[in-house]
């Protein structure tokens, strides 16, 4: 499937910046509002829960497509390239963006959570109105400025999430999964979440598998194979995902200069920020940065501290 090929004519559309999820890819923020179409395809670094309230929208994903009416929820891993290229005029949506630091410490069926994590979308219609007070209230508390109730709004949202294995749902595909019974494993989840702490505090500097492991108090080489099984990609690849996630926001800036984007988004040369880039989006970044600009722009000085 050809994400490029979607038409958004000429309705809001989303703009990715500094603040959003692209420029955080660490941070847990919760949304709440109508989903504006995507004039490109993105990608970050977080799993994605939205619950439609009103309307429709529809997403096209890498290797699949579907829509989600009133009433629907969807989970998927946002580190694969998604655009959601209908929203019905009267759409209404909810949500999150969960670094992988919370996702890891859910208590999902590890056949659920490999599953997002090979790029398949979870979809469920046992919502009821209770979900529709409830991520109202956690977007109001998660943006309340109060430490005690942005916490309790976390809280309840990954227990929600949680409850999502519990009732019907249903995979993108139903490819088989081989694994070792139906059932989290704490103490790996808890190991990698370890990881992915240290990952989201270090990501922007020159960090290694050694430095990870010796972070959770693990041995690099199991390190490496607990965070393969239980994410689907390795070490590397996630610590290069959430440099591109950095990286494709600070493109968007008036301005911005590929070198200087490559050097502040934690890569050594720029030939390996463009091999990299060039890998996920499909194309150069500086191609990427020319063909955003005809959609939107974001301030320059939008990443200054």
């Amino acid at each position: 499937m050809n994400l490029a090929e979607s038409k958004v004519g000429t309705r809001a559309i989303y703009q990715p910046g500094a603040s959003s999820i692209e420029g955080l890819p660490t941070a847990l923020q919760m949304f709440h509002a109508h989903p504006p179409v995507m004039a490109m395809p993105h990608w970050h670094a977080q799993v994605e829960v939205n619950y439609v309230m009103r309307g429709t929208v529809h997403y096209r994903m890498s290797d699949h497509e579907f829509r989600l009416n009133a009433g629907e929820m969807c989970l998927f891993w946002g580190g694969q390239p998604h655009q959601m290229d209908e929203s019905s005029d009267d759409s209404l949506y909810a949500g999150a963006h969960l670094p992988l630091v919370y996702f890891f410490r859910l208590r999902l069926p590890i056949s659920v959570s490999s599953r997002l994590m090979k790029g398949e979308t979870l979809l469920t219609s046992a919502t009821d109105a209770a979900d529709r007070e409830n991520f109202t209230r956690w977007f109001r508390y998660a943006n309340s400025g109060d430490p005690a109730k942005a916490q309790h709004a976390v809280d309840e949202l990954l227990l929600r999430i949680e409850r999502i294995a519990l009732e019907p749902y249903s995979m993108t595909s139903q490819a088989t999964i081989n694994l070792d019974g139906d059932h989290p494993y704490p103490h790996s989840s808890r190991s990698v979440a370890r990881m992915c702490d240290f990952i989201a505090a270090n990501f922007l500097h020159d960090i290694d598998s050694v430095d990870i492991a010796r972070a959770a108090d693990l041995h690099p080489k199991y390190a490496m194979n607990l965070f393969k099984r239980s994410t689907g990609m390795t070490l590397s690849k996630y610590v290069t995902l959430l440099r591109l996630s950095r990286a494709q926001a600070m493109l968007m800036s008036e301005g911005a200069n590929v070198l200087q984007v490559a050097m502040d988004s934690g890569f050594g040369s720029i030939s390996a920020f463009n091999k990299s880039f060039r890998h996920i989006a499909g194309m150069s970044p500086s191609d990427f940065r020319r063909d955003i600009r005809l959609v939107t722009t974001v301030p320059a000085g939008a990443f200054r501290n």
